[in-house]
């Protein structure tokens, strides 16, 4: 069935008429996910979200329109680590400044960078294309900070992790290895406090900090709690994508 929503899947009959009152360009990565989880993890997770939450925004009246996901990203604290794909973030706002043209040419006004991969940091990007296109809107959202993973796993981490892992066994098991044969994830901290505290910054050298690629302990990981964790963050999506969309730009402060 297509999804007029989805971008890669509907057709110039349904849109050559449209008005889009909002697009969303997921961003993903291709990069190692601990021993366990494809390479493809964050583009997956970013595809599936992303859709889902413009099902909710679209069945609510919402004129929006899903960009195909973006597969690469910035992964230069991996550059040793096999077929860890990098794009630099040069790169990155190159890619962005030309389809903003595109969006901002054609009259789609309001564009929401979802961005599914830690190493992608759009916000310097965002505010120097902002000049550039004064007509538009441009905002980023994480999905992996939209709620407090305590509520849905029992154990921490940011990569190939009891989240991810949960949410990939219900999306996809099929590309998932047994969770015997993953790693523990276990991540080596900066010998630095001030690192450690969250004040000071330098990049991890992945192959440094953790011996399977993963941080964070995937072995308690369930399809059930990837369902649950999906659900919620679909519902909180799906009405970000209605409020941005209905939002008067110029009036947006109370």
């Amino acid at each position: 069935m297509i999804r007029p929503y989805v971008l890669a899947e509907t057709n110039w009959k349904h849109l050559k008429d449209a008005e889009i009152e909002l697009a969303v360009l997921p961003w993903g990565a291709t990069e190692a996910h601990n021993y366990h989880l494809p390479y493809a993890t964050d583009n997956i997770e970013a595809d599936a979200i992303a859709i889902e939450a413009a099902r909710i925004a679209w069945e609510a009246g919402t004129k929006l329109i899903i960009l195909p996901t973006l597969p690469f990203g910035v992964n230069t604290g991996q550059s040793d680590i096999f077929l860890d794909m990098n794009l630099n973030p040069s790169t990155q706002q190159a890619i962005l400044r030309d389809l903003i043209t595109v969006l901002d040419r054609q009259g789609v006004k309001k564009l929401l960078i979802f961005n599914s991969h830690g190493g992608n940091d759009f916000k310097t990007m965002v505010r120097e294309l902002g000049l550039q296109f004064p007509s538009m809107f441009l905002a980023v959202s994480n999905w992996f900070r939209a709620l407090d993973r305590n509520l849905y796993v029992e154990e921490g981490g940011d990569h190939a992790d009891e989240v991810e892992t949960s949410l990939l066994l219900h999306l996809r098991p099929d590309l998932v290895l047994p969770l015997t044969e993953a790693g523990d994830g276990k991540e080596r901290k900066n010998k630095i406090k001030a690192f450690s505290e969250g004040w000071v910054w330098s990049e991890r050298k992945w192959s440094q900090i953790s011996a399977d690629t993963g941080t964070g302990n995937p072995k308690k990981a369930t399809a059930e709690k990837g369902k649950r964790y999906f659900e919620a963050v679909t519902q909180k999506f799906g009405q970000l994508f209605i409020d941005i969309a209905k939002a008067d730009v110029n009036n947006l402060y109370e």
